[in-house]
């Protein structure tokens, strides 16, 4: 096979939420918080930073609840986030073997956080299916800019050329072509096998 590594989106393609309004579409009903006022007091004004690295999540988080719901804890939000934006892609995962049994090795190229990234690799056990993740606050920068995929195939060991990536954005697609990677739009309809062999070029045999 052409391509030594795979790299994976998660929020999007391993992670799909059934609802399209994602996690938060009971938020109110369930802890009394409007997803509007979280919007808008914490995720617009500290998010480019806390998913940049630059700020932890707890950090900014836990003041802000203090003001706009006073009555709950970050303790008690991120664990009803993360418990609620964890619907991994089974069908995809189960994909991964015979990409795996070719001599690919697989990795998450993501726009994570700190704690949720340690959440999708210890707690959703993704470490198990995947050899690597590579995510935005450890990297410092984010998709779709350039520096981004530098890093992330930096971290990787592997020259742009040996990468094949999907993503569900084609800004992130298109951005990982410019940088010499192979990559894809993936929406569940084709396997993962096909676009693999349609990138290099090979009849799909996976």
């Amino acid at each position: 096979m052409r391509f030594k590594a795979l790299m994976v989106d998660v929020d999007g393609v391993l992670i799909v939420h059934p609802d399209p309004k994602g996690w938060a579409t009971h938020l109110e009903r369930d802890l009394g918080l409007s997803p509007a006022m979280l919007q808008s007091a914490f995720f617009a004004p500290h998010w480019a930073d806390i998913i940049l690295g630059r700020a932890g999540l707890r950090d900014r988080l836990t003041p802000v609840l203090a003001e706009i719901a006073p009555g709950l804890s970050a303790d008690e939000l991120v664990r009803y986030w993360f418990e609620n934006d964890a619907h991994l892609d089974q069908n995809l995962l189960a994909q991964l073997p015979a990409i795996r049994a070719e001599g690919v090795t697989l990795h998450l190229a993501t726009v994570q956080e700190h704690e949720r990234a340690r959440y999708i690799w210890e707690e959703l056990a993704l470490k198990q299916h995947f050899d690597a993740m590579h995510y935005a606050a450890q990297l410092g920068w984010a998709k779709p800019t350039a520096e981004f995929f530098r890093a992330a195939a930096e971290r990787s060991g592997f020259a742009p050329d040996a990468i094949f990536f999907i993503d569900d954005k084609q800004a992130n697609v298109d951005a990982a072509r410019r940088e010499g990677w192979s990559a894809a739009l993936w929406d569940g309809t084709r396997p993962l096998g096909d676009l693999i062999a349609e990138a290099a070029g090979e009849s799909a045999n996976l």
